[in-house]
């Protein structure tokens, strides 16, 4: 059988955590980086790395590939598209399957009620609306391009998420009545992604979000308790010190649903809910 490619733009926390396992599948693994000695670092790790911006696909894409989109669109818009755009189209042909990383600020605050992919798209950020003209780009490439949309909630794994926040020295529960919060382990998205290679089904969007959204603070707790650390102190999120950013995620309130991963590409989460997430964290730290 012959060798497959996966080509990823952009090689963050989730992107990483689904080349190294393919690559132990034997997949070869290429992608961009930013800086010279990014490129260098990956290339002695046997990932094929080219620095971007890229001149041409055309010269990276030898064959067939399966290609993974997660740089975030800026305020000009999605940038793989701005430079690539003629090419993704005169080159469709090589494109196996193609996954963008997007995030559930597409659907904005709900006041605590429930999304799912059917659910209209109502950004409450201009990061979210950024993210949904993406998404509409990317789509609109399909069938011609297998497309698919991933919508990511807050991602947490091995050496990002609550076990490190309330490690800090400045940690604190945030607490605003009602607010509840999704999350995704990076293997469980590994694993969606995984899913629809097998099951490809061009111009779709799937949520990837773990079973239990709740409220933030009920995570950092759980997280303490593991680590038999004190629980952080309360605040306020009125009078809380925050960046933009962080301020920026609770003006969304909602319930993500999962049921379309299960249902269309047969997913069982590996971590249904932050408790066996952050315990298998923890013990991975040992």
């Amino acid at each position: 059988m012959a060798e497959k490619t996966l080509f990823c733009f952009g090689y963050g926390f989730s992107a990483r955590c689904l080349a190294e396992r393919l690559q132990g599948k034997g997949w070869r693994i290429t992608t961009t980086a930013r800086a010279p000695e990014k490129v260098a670092a990956l290339r002695a790790k046997g990932i094929d790395a080219h620095l971007w911006p890229l001149p041409s696909l055309a010269e990276v894409w030898e064959g067939p590939v399966h290609v993974l989109v997660s740089a975030a669109p800026d305020k000009d818009g999605d940038p793989i598209l701005a430079q690539h755009r003629a090419e993704f189209i005169a080159l469709a042909d090589r494109i196996e399957w193609l996954g963008y990383l997007s995030t559930t600020a597409v659907y904005g605050d709900r006041d605590g009620g429930e999304v799912d992919e059917t659910s209209d798209l109502r950004p409450a950020s201009a990061r979210g609306a950024r993210r949904v003209e993406a998404e509409k780009e990317w789509l609109a490439l399909a069938p011609a391009i297998p497309a698919h949309v991933f919508r990511l909630a807050g991602i947490y794994g091995p050496g990002r998420g609550p076990l490190e926040k309330v490690r800090a020295p400045d940690a604190k529960r945030v607490i605003k009545a009602g607010q509840v919060f999704g999350r995704t382990h990076i293997e469980d998205i590994a694993t969606v992604c995984e899913a629809s290679m097998a099951r490809p089904n061009p111009g779709s969007a799937y949520n990837v979000t773990d079973d239990l959204t709740c409220p933030p603070q009920e995570v950092l707790e759980y997280a303490a308790d593991l680590l038999g650390i004190p629980h952080p102190p309360e605040v306020d999120f009125e009078t809380a010190e925050m960046s933009a950013m962080a301020r920026s995620f609770y003006g969304e309130n909602k319930r993500v649903l999962n049921d379309k991963i299960k249902s269309e590409l047969g997913v069982t989460l590996r971590y249904p809910t932050y408790r066996e997430g952050l315990k298998a964290d923890l013990d991975s730290q040992s």
